[in-house]
């Protein structure tokens, strides 16, 4: 692994560019965006900046009011952050959720999402037909526009609650209106249960729900998984998992997944993908250097 450049020195000149959430101070984005930086020899400083909902207005007014060159958009914000951008890219405006604030020429933000480019990166050579997205919160619709750009054949949403299922579906009729939606619960006794079929015929599972993800207040919540080892071993080891999730690394599910023999990818690779999006919006520069922003997140993740 390259060593991650250093950060710029800090001066009278330096610019301001940052990320909005709550909370947010575990974030790697900073490390990873003040590699890029650096590699790309801009006077620019990238910093986390925790924010609470009742203040996301005045904020984005304050930032805006001192030249901040650029935003990203974290929980629990990125659909408040849309309904003040001042313009909308047409994704931004289809999924109702911006991840990134890019200044306006003639004042305010234009809000984008760049998520889908990034969760698309790792899958653009994939050869699959049938997905199954387990959970159907923000970032499923995300997951959901990239799995309808990549023209699958088959996308089901599994979902445990179904109003908020039967939602989500209908917020993406006019985009994605041929979405199926699937019961995450066990079928009654002596029928076929939904979900088992959909993990067994599925080229590509992904992981949208939290399950699984490390948390400094609830030790046991590394451990956990949106699937039980007896639903892994309904996966085709053929078939390739996705969990959106990189702390820790692999998760349980992706564990599981890999000595089934699936290909596994989790969410790391998403981030330091969307991020480099976000900076080519904020800096006009066309080539990131991917490698120092990878790098870097590994570096403070502790990963060799």
């Amino acid at each position: 692994m390259a060593t991650p450049q250093a950060a710029p020195t800090i001066g009278g000149g330096t610019a301001l560019a940052g990320v909005l959430g709550d909370p947010v101070r575990h974030s790697l984005s900073p490390a990873m965006h003040n590699a890029a930086i650096a590699a790309l020899g801009l006077d620019w400083a990238y910093l986390a900046l925790p924010v609470a909902a009742a203040d996301l207005a005045v904020v984005l007014q304050g930032l805006e009011a001192i030249d901040c060159r650029g935003l990203n958009v974290t929980l629990p914000h990125k659909q408040a952050a849309a309904a003040l951008a001042q313009e909308l890219t047409p994704l931004a405006r289809r999924l109702g959720a911006v991840n990134t604030l890019v200044r306006r020429d003639g004042g305010g933000w234009l809000g984008a999402n760049t998520d889908v480019e990034g969760f698309l990166a790792p899958l653009r050579a994939l050869a699959a037909r049938e997905a199954l997205v387990l959970g159907c919160g923000g970032s499923a619709r995300a997951v959901v526009a990239g799995l309808v750009e990549l023209g699958l054949d088959r996308i089901r949403v599994a979902g445990r609650d179904g109003t908020r299922l039967e939602h989500f579906l209908a917020s993406c009729a006019d985009w994605a209106p041929g979405l199926e939606p699937l019961a995450w619960a066990p079928g009654a006794a002596g029928q076929p249960d939904p979900l088992a079929e959909a993990l067994a015929a599925a080229d590509l599972v992904v992981n949208t729900t939290p399950l699984g993800m490390a948390s400094g207040r609830d030790p046991a919540a590394a451990a956990r998984s949106p699937l039980d080892p007896a639903q892994v071993a309904l996966l085709r080891p053929a078939a390739t998992v996705y969990d959106l999730i990189y702390i820790p690394r692999p998760t349980t599910l992706l564990r599981q997944a890999g000595e089934r023999g699936c290909r596994t990818i989790d969410g790391l690779e998403m981030l330091v993908q969307q991020g480099a999006a976000s900076l080519r919006l904020w800096s006009g520069r066309r080539e990131m250097p991917v490698i120092a922003m990878r790098d870097a997140a590994l570096a403070r993740l502790g990963d060799p």
